[in-house]
């Protein structure tokens, strides 16, 4: 199980990051964040760090309330936990409030790293997960399931897409 998590992780790995470097240098003029933050490195080398971060953390089971990798996540623990372990950056602990922190971000301006929410329990901003890239996002989706990857374009993630919110690091 562990060999298939890190395989799979490699290959998303290999997927993403040539994505992200190609996007720091095509398009370095288009990200609103400042460029390099308070412990050096450009945004870009950060964001790569949060969907590396993430990724190591697929098949964490999903714990309600859980913050940490040995007693599980749920959507807005594994958001703190990446962001605390990547940056030292603390978050609100839950996924509305969590909404308001940083810029608001067009869906179609995305970026490695932006925070995305989504309306899963009829209630706006219930859900939150990290954008990776490639129209994918990584979250603790709910009881019974494991941290994942998920497209936002499918029709579930997008019937319940609520906006997304880039994080000043």
């Amino acid at each position: 199980m562990k060999k298939t998590i890190t395989t799979l992780v490699g290959l998303i790995a290999f997927t993403v990051l040539p994505v992200l470097a190609a996007e720091e240098v095509a398009e370095p003029a288009a990200v609103s964040p400042p460029t390099v933050s308070a412990s050096g490195g450009g945004y870009f080398d950060r964001a790569r760090e949060l969907v590396i971060q993430a990724l190591t953390l697929i098949g964490v089971n999903y714990k309600y309330g859980g913050s940490s990798p040995d007693r599980g996540f749920d959507c807005s623990g594994l958001v703190t936990h990446v962001f605390q372990e990547v940056i030292g950056l603390t978050l609100p602990r839950n996924s509305q409030a969590m909404s308001r922190v940083g810029e608001k971000v067009d869906k179609t301006e995305l970026q490695p790293g932006d925070l995305v929410f989504f309306n899963t329990r009829r209630q706006p901003f219930s859900h939150v997960g990290i954008y990776i890239g490639e129209e994918r996002f990584v979250h603790a989706p709910r009881r019974g399931r494991d941290v994942e990857v998920s497209n936002l374009h499918s029709r579930y993630w997008n019937n319940r897409y609520n906006g997304a919110r880039r994080v000043n690091f």
